[in-house]
């Protein structure tokens, strides 16, 4: 089944103490393009997401977004040794020089070398595995709303293809009245030079070739966008060369009814992927 090009995803990220989380948007778009928006430092996903959603979106203008709302600024240790050595050196100073007192813990962690505060840098590769996580889950709630926009486009082009059936039924129907009627009315001669000129069989069986070929890429997978687009280009090129042969005001109404359809189906196959 077809699918549009527009959806929404979204998750939330956790990775150890740091907290985010994940957007995915999608539009209309001639080909797949996309779009980052993440962290500092972290262009280094850039290509993994890429690859990650071009495997199941062929098509549209997908925009990602990557926010870190929660994570420790600093990482903090204490250094034991020094501690040790700190606490060793007062007991022989105490001892050397008859001195008293005890250092206290707020005094020890002021002292050089005790605690040790380092600024938390996020790697893209560390981080990757939760952003993968989470970005399947966002892209497969957009899929999920491509899916349904494709179903609803499905429904109103079928009933645009029925409407055209019609057409050019009417079409075939209108020219056989005219070429018996102008039989009785011309010369031999003259009514097989208008009979010649007049002659759509093969646009017509074309246009409804077209019809089913358009219906059957409606039920495909994949993208098939750009195979729909391409088929109702022919479609107008074949209505255009009947309205250009036929010139009665009975065919000139349908071919302006069945452009009008055909205009219809490109505008909506710009819509799917």
């Amino acid at each position: 089944m077809i699918k549009g090009m527009t959806g929404f995803g979204s998750d939330d990220i956790s990775f150890g103490k740091i907290k985010g989380g994940i957007e995915i948007k999608s539009q209309n778009h001639r080909y797949f393009d996309i779009v980052y928006y993440l962290p500092p430092g972290m262009s280094a996903l850039e290509g993994p997401v890429r690859d990650f959603v071009n495997a199941q979106i062929e098509r549209g203008r997908i925009m990602v977004s990557l926010k870190i709302t929660d994570k420790p600024l600093q990482n903090i240790s204490f250094n034991k040794d020094a501690v040790r050595e700190y606490l060793r050196y007062t007991k022989i100073l105490k001892t050397d020089f008859d001195l008293s007192g005890d250092l206290k813990v707020s005094d020890l962690i002021r002292l050089p070398g005790v605690v040790e505060a380092r600024e938390v840098v996020l790697e893209a590769e560390e981080i990757w595995p939760a952003v993968k996580k989470s970005l399947d889950v966002a892209l497969k709630s957009l899929v999920a709303m491509r899916v349904r926009e494709g179903k609803a486009l499905a429904k109103d082009m079928a009933v645009i293809l029925k409407g055209m059936l019609a057409e050019i039924k009417k079409i075939d129907a209108r020219t056989k009245t005219i070429l018996k009627d102008k039989k009785k009315s011309l010369a031999k001669e003259e009514f097989l030079s208008l009979q010649k000129g007049n002659d759509i069989s093969e646009e017509l069986t074309r246009l409804s070739h077209y019809v089913d070929e358009f219906k059957k890429h409606l039920q495909a997978s994949g993208g098939v966008g750009k195979k729909l687009d391409f088929v109702a280009q022919e479609m107008q090129r074949e209505t255009n060369t009947i309205g250009s042969k036929v010139q009665d005001r009975e065919v000139s109404n349908a071919v302006i009814a069945l452009k009008s359809k055909i205009e219809k189906l490109r505008e909506q196959a710009q819509n799917i992927e």
